[in-house]
Formats: structure tokens, C-alpha cells, sequence
């Protein structure tokens, strides 16, 4: 069955894709922001976090460009909070955290939440809302400024408050995630710099990094770029710093590799053959290593630098990113097995993942494929899931918010 060429299957993600934003509406707070949603699509406790508000922000962002009446509102309200309670005024940039009376919990400036200021305000742009190309202009200034390291191509970690003290670290999964912010910069404001330092990311990560650990990602790293395997060793089931390879980022970083080629070629450059061979590659590594390698469906969660299977739960964000990849490859060669394996992972996510009583997708379950909660409890957001209902409706090139914005989605 080819799914992504069906009709009555992309009719099939629209109505998806508009169950999760309806599921999503109830994490605005009236004090700023967005919270965490537990599992019944309630507002967790607790201080408001960067990363989240910025991913609820980009897919309402999504759901005004696809039309959805009442959510350019949530857009702004997510604006709101990046310009008032979320900016340091004093020392520039944004606060991982804040309490929900606006004072900062986690003042130190990290490279993950701010990729995705990155990416909320440029899908904002390309929603035209008020106030989004202002904030996407200081977020760009910030990330020149104080993230991106030219000399090493990449960008760095994590910083103290007054953008004085770097830390040593540094790691793969905040520079994946640069990788989108700045491919979506790229695309709305026509600054190709952007595009350039993306490409030069997926180089060192996917063509060095991933190619010389036989496609097994390293994720952390010292100053340096040297790799440090056995980090975290002892708590190998960190949710955003595990141990060893992450079988879901493998096929993220293959999806991103397909939208910067695909961005070199729209603008007449000849992209390196490693770019769809490497993505082959690594998609082909996830499947091997990843996929119902246990004896039970389902994506383990990590791998040891052998290939063996370290956290064996199944996380909802690494299923959307296997389907999401698998369309854009079939996107990219045109080859059946891509959605064949499309389909199969589809059919676990409908089996297994999606709650169509509560609403939304379980955010993780066992090796049994029951509901789990040590890594993930709630529906934090739907990010993820949102996306992976968008990508295969959408071509490779401008990336999603933009691709809405040009009329493209099929």
C-alpha cells in the first residue's frame, strides 16, 4: 500500500493534526506562557519552561498558516511571553525558566531553548503575526553573539546568566535543533548564512560524526569536540541527556540532512552526494538497531556503542520522527520500502501510541507497549506529533512553517 501517495490517508493525518491542536489549547496560561499537560490535557504545577512555550508557540504558528480559527491568538500569546517575562532584559537572551508570577527560576542561557526561540519566532514570521519578526531579530543577534562558534561549526552549550561563563559541555542534541531554527531563519528572512551554518552542523555531526561511530551518534562532547561515551553511564535514561546513542535523533538528523539538501538545491547549489547517502544510512541504522529489536514492536529508546539496546522504552517523539523520516526520503528517492516502512510505523503509532480517549499520544510506554512514566509523564506538548502529521503532506523544501505560508500543504 502506498499511504503517502493516498488521498483518503492525508485526509486521515488533517483530521490528526487537528485532534492534537485541540488537545494543546488548554496549556495556555493566563499568567504567560505555556504549561506542561499531564496525561488528561491539564496544566501541570510548576515554573514555565522556554523549550515548551517556544514548540506550543511554532505549532499554533502552524495551525493559523493551515487556517484553524483561534490560534493565531495562542501564537500571540506565546510572543507575549518570549518579549516580557522570558527576555533578560539586563544581560540579553532568555530565561530557561520562569515562575508563573514572571520571576526567573533557571536564569542560565542554554543553546537548546534558545533554538527554539529561534524556530517560534520564525514560524511566527511566516504567520505574520505582530511583534515575531521583532523577537526573531534578537534571537538571531543572540545566536550570533553568543552560540555559534565559527572556528568549530557548530554551536555551543550553555552559558551563565550574564553570557560570561561557558560551560565545557557541549552537545549534538541543542545543535540538531539549531539545525531547524536556522534552515527555518533561512527560509524567512532570505539570509543564507543560515542555511550555510546549518549545512555546516549536518556536515560535522552526520558526514564526521555519525559516519565515524558507525552511524551509532555521539551525543556528548567536551570544549573540545571530543567525545565522551560513557557520559551519564549512570543515568542512562536522561530525558534529554541519555547515555549512548538515541535512536530517535538518528532519524531527525536524517530528516534535517533531506531539508538542507533540498534547500542547496532550490537555490541552484549542487549538494554533496553524501548528504541522501548518509541520510540512507543513518534512517537505515535506526530501523536496524531501533525497530522491534527486542522481540516486541516499537523504537528502543537508546543503544550502547555496540548496537545493544540500553533504555528499551518506546517514546512517542521517536515514532514521529521514524514516520517523518520516512517521508521525507520517499520524498527524496521515490522508493517504495521508505513507505512501506511508512505505513507499518503508522500502524504502531494507531495501535499502540495514539489515546483516542484521553486525547493526544502517550508520551511513552514499556517494552510491553503499556503505558510507561519513568522518562515521560503527561503529554508534555505536541510538538513532535504535529509535525509528523504535517511533513509527509508538505515538500522538502521551504520547511514547514514557510512551506504553509507559500500554500503548499497537501
Amino acid at each position: 500500500m502506498a499511504w503517502l501517495s493516498t488521498p483518503a490517508h492525508h485526509r486521515w493525518l488533517e483530521a490528526e493534526t487537528d485532534r492534537l491542536w485541540e488537545f494543546g489549547r488548554a496549556a495556555r496560561l493566563a499568567s504567560g506562557g505555556f504549561a506542561r499537560l499531564d496525561e488528561q490535557g491539564r496544566p501541570e504545577d510548576g515554573p514555565v519552561e522556554l523549550w515548551v512555550t517556544c514548540r506550543m508557540t511554532h505549532v499554533y504558528a502552524l495551525a493559523h498558516l493551515a487556517g484553524r480559527p483561534g490560534s493565531a491568538d495562542l501564537v500571540d500569546h506565546g510572543l507575549a511571553a518570549l518579549a516580557g517575562p522570558f527576555r533578560d532584559a539586563e544581560h540579553g537572551g532568555w530565561f530557561a525558566e520562569v515562575e508563573r508570577d514572571g520571576t526567573p527560576r533557571d536564569a542560565d542561557k542554554a543553546a537548546y531553548p534558545h533554538a527554539f526561540v529561534v524556530l517560534a519566532t520564525s514560524s511566527a514570521v511566516a504567520a505574520g503575526r505582530p511583534g515575531a519578526r521583532e523577537l526573531l531579530d534578537a534571537a538571531l543577534a543572540v545566536q550570533e553573539r553568543h552560540f555559534w562558534d565559527d572556528d568549530a561549526g557548530m554551536a555551543v552549550e550553555q552559558w551563565d546568566r550574564t553570557f560570561t561563563e561557558l560551560d565545557p559541555y557541549r552537545g549534538v542534541n541543542a545543535n540538531m535543533h539549531t539545525v531547524e531554527a536556522y534552515l527555518a531563519a533561512a527560509d524567512v528572512t532570505g539570509d543564507r548564512r543560515w542555511l550555510d551554518r546549518a549545512v555546516r552542523v549536518v556536515e560535522r555531526v552526520v558526514h564526521g560524526f555519525a559516519a565515524g561511530h558507525d552511524w551509532r551518534i555521539p551525543e556528548h562532547f567536551d570544549a573540545t569536540w571530543t567525545p565522551d561515551l560513557e557520559y551519564n553511564a549512570d543515568t542512562p535514561a536522561h530525558p534529554f541527556r541519555p547515555y549512548g546513542a538515541t535512536i530517535g535523533h538518528w532519524f531527525e538528523w536524517a530528516r534535517l540532512t533531506l531539508h538542507a539538501r533540498a534547500a542547496l538545491t532550490a537555490r541552484g547549489d549542487d549538494a554533496p552526494a553524501w548528504m541522501l547517502d548518509d541520510a540512507v544510512a543513518l534512517f537505515d541504522a535506526g530501523v536496524r538497531e531501533g525497530w522491534a529489536v527486542d522481540g516486541a514492536p516499537g523504537f528502543v529508546y537508546t543503544v550502547d556503542w555496540e548496537g545493544r539496546p540500553v533504555v528499551r522504552e518506546r517514546m512517542h517523539w521517536v515514532a514521529a520522527e521514524a514516520v517523518a523520516a520516512a517521508a521525507a526520503l520517499h520524498a527524496a528517492t521515490g522508493d517504495a520500502r521508505f513507505d512501506d516502512l511508512y505505513t507499518t510505523w503508522w500502524e504502531y503509532v494507531g495501535t499502540y501510541l495514539l489515546d483516542r480517549e484521553g486525547g493526544s499520544w502517550w508520551h511513552e510506554l514499556g517494552p510491553d507497549n503499556r503505558v510507561s512514566r519513568t522518562v515521560w509523564a503527561g503529554k508534555a506538548d505536541l510538538y513532535h506529533a504535529v509535525q509528523a502529521t504535517l511533513v509527509p503532506r508538505l515538500p522538502l523544501t521551504p520547511v514547514i512553517a514557510p512551506a504553509l505560508a507559500a500554500g503548499l500543504l497537501r
